[in-house]
């Protein structure tokens, strides 16, 4: 009677992972294809660059701002993977 309670209780933990895994990759991939272009800059350096005549120099500051701003998310979803990855191969060795 314990066996088949402890078994419905880690099916049901199963079913539960397994629907959040699906919603984050739905959610991920939904970002990555409907994703806005951001016109990123701060105020001083749109002051700087305001005027008709530094269009070129605008727009490779934006380009630099978000350069700049992709590296940190890189990171962290690098850590996250690997945090993820640690996850897992723990879960496994106590199954």
């Amino acid at each position: 009677m314990q066996i088949k309670k402890e078994n419905r209780i880690k099916n049901k933990e199963k079913r539960i992972e397994r629907r959040l895994f699906s919603s984050k990759y739905i959610y991920i991939l939904l970002s990555l294809f409907f994703s806005l272009a951001a016109n990123a800059q701060c105020a001083m350096c749109r002051a700087a660059l305001a005027g008709d005549s530094n269009v070129k120099k605008a727009e490779a500051v934006n380009d630099g701002i978000v350069y700049l701003m992709v590296i940190p998310y890189l990171l962290v979803a690098v850590i996250g993977v690997l945090i993820y990855r640690m996850y897992q191969s723990k879960k496994k060795k106590a199954v």
